[in-house]
């Protein structure tokens, strides 16, 4: 059956099967059969992420942003990619978040690992910037644009205290320096009361002996024209004048004394703002230093986690070397092994090989002595044949032509070389018929035979006979 579908208005209809090549995107449509339709929202989807990122000093923190993503509809092509590779999943669905997280947080954490903490800070709005550049040049080949994005304030990762550190380090320095400047304008403020005190002093006591003076010198004036006209009234006259004397005196003491007195305080005054200034001055270089401790402390831990940061690293990567190590250490034995597999198999070809010829060389051999053998029995029995099978001669011929006799004699020879035989000669009666004939004959046979054989026992063994036997001298046996 043939429908007729109809999109709303943020909505396409995506047409695919018999008779589309592709994929036809359209906002009404006639679907016949063999084709099927699929409608797919257009509008823009918000997605909330906290990215981790690390910045260029190994510092890690979390950025919070929300970007309102949806697909592209100024360009069919962006539609076309938008229909094949989104439109079949729901777009709150975990595959298309997920999708859009991984490219913002690829692309915001190598952003970020390339710059250093205080520019991300101070440069909020270029750091956005090049993250929505960076994160649509990605979205580009899904058929995705990025209609916002707003990108929160920076947040500290857990038991890393960045941000709180520094906010308690600004507070302080403002702080501090309102502190400083109530100390400058109370320590103004108490130099300028204590000058006006003074000041006002200063004129009291001149207008106050002015006025003396001044009426001095009128009393004195009185008394004059007074003498003058009653010079009469000598006594009178010379009282006056020890008044004025004594009230010139008592002025006098006076007008030292209101100096004596404006000194002192003009001195205390000066003395007193040098120790209030003292004080106000040891007060901030309190303040100066705890602002400096402050500092250095933040600068000596952002320090400290660099170099863990770093040492990590520089473990990791000596984990990694070792095991490259290892590795091309098994592979080397592991060829070396196979180097001495192979070699053994060599030797042992080799040798397999020296044994085949030696035992061919040995089978050979034996092969020539069975010739030789049956060569020599052919020989001997000719020869036997020829001496008409008289043994005795067939073996003085093999002998006298084997040599063996001459080197029977050689041995002889060799054997009595070095001897030095001594020869005795025994002569003991003529041998007539003195002795009587018949076994007295051979009775002194035996007894004329012992003297030479007890003397050559002697010389031979250096065995002499028992005395009882026979006792041998120089030239005979007694």
């Amino acid at each position: 059956m043939v429908f007729y579908k109809v999109a709303a208005a943020s909505e396409y209809l995506a047409i695919t099967g018999y008779g589309v090549r592709d994929i036809k995107l359209a906002k009404k449509a006639f679907v016949l059969p063999g084709q099927r339709c699929t409608k797919f929202d257009m509008s823009p989807v918000n997605y909330t992420f906290e990215v981790q990122a690390m910045s260029a000093e190994k510092l890690p923190f979390i950025l919070p942003a929300v970007f309102t993503i949806g697909p592209r509809v100024d360009s069919r092509d962006s539609l076309l990619l938008y229909a094949k590779l989104i439109s079949p999943h729901d777009k709150l669905s975990s595959h298309v978040k997920e999708l859009v997280q991984g490219v913002i947080e690829g692309e915001t954490r190598v952003l970020a690992a390339s710059m250093t903490m205080e520019q991300i800070f101070k440069g909020t709005k270029t750091f956005k910037q090049e993250v929505f550049e960076k994160v649509q040049l990605e979205l580009n080949q899904f058929g995705l644009i990025i209609y916002n994005a707003n990108v929160k304030q920076l947040v500290d990762v857990k038991d890393h205290e960045y941000f709180s550190y520094l906010g308690q380090k600004t507070q302080q320095e403002a702080a501090n320096q309102a502190k400083v400047d109530v100390a400058e304008a109370r320590m103004k403020g108490e130099i300028g009361s204590k000058v006006r005190d003074g000041q006002t002093k200063q004129n009291a006591s001149k207008i106050d002996a002015e006025t003396k003076i001044y009426s001095t010198q009128r009393e004195g004036e009185g008394i004059k024209v007074e003498s003058k006209v009653k010079s009469e009234v000598k006594i009178y006259q010379n009282m006056r004048e020890a008044e004025v004397a004594e009230a010139n005196a008592d002025l006098a003491m006076k007008k030292a004394e209101w100096q004596r007195q404006a000194k002192v305080a003009e001195v205390e005054g000066t003395k007193a703002v040098a120790i209030r200034e003292a004080e106000l001055q040891l007060e901030v270089e309190r303040r100066n230093a705890l602002r400096e401790t402050e500092k250095l402390r933040a600068e000596l831990l952002s320090k400290a986690l660099v170099d863990y940061d770093m040492k990590v690293q520089e473990a990791n990567w000596e984990l990694y070397k070792r095991q490259k190590e290892a590795e091309g250490l098994l592979y080397e034995q592991e060829k070396l092994a196979e180097g001495r597999r192979a070699t053994s198999e060599a030797a042992r070809f080799a040798r397999q090989n020296e044994a085949e010829a030696e035992l061919y060389a040995k089978k050979k051999e034996a092969e020539g002595l069975v010739a030789m053998a049956q060569a020599q029995k052919l020989y001997i029995a000719s020869l036997l044949e020829a001496l008409d099978g008289n043994y005795s001669a067939l073996r003085d011929y093999l002998m006298i032509n084997g040599g063996t006799y001459q080197d029977m004699a050689r041995l002889n020879a060799e054997a009595v070389r070095g001897l030095q035989p001594k020869i005795s000669v025994w002569t003991n009666g003529s041998g007539d018929g003195a002795e009587g004939g018949g076994a007295m004959k051979e009775m002194a046979g035996v007894y004329r035979m012992l003297p030479p054989l007890l003397k050559t026992v002697q010389e031979q063994t250096g065995i002499e006979p028992p005395t009882w036997m026979a006792k041998m001298t120089e030239t005979a046996v007694v």
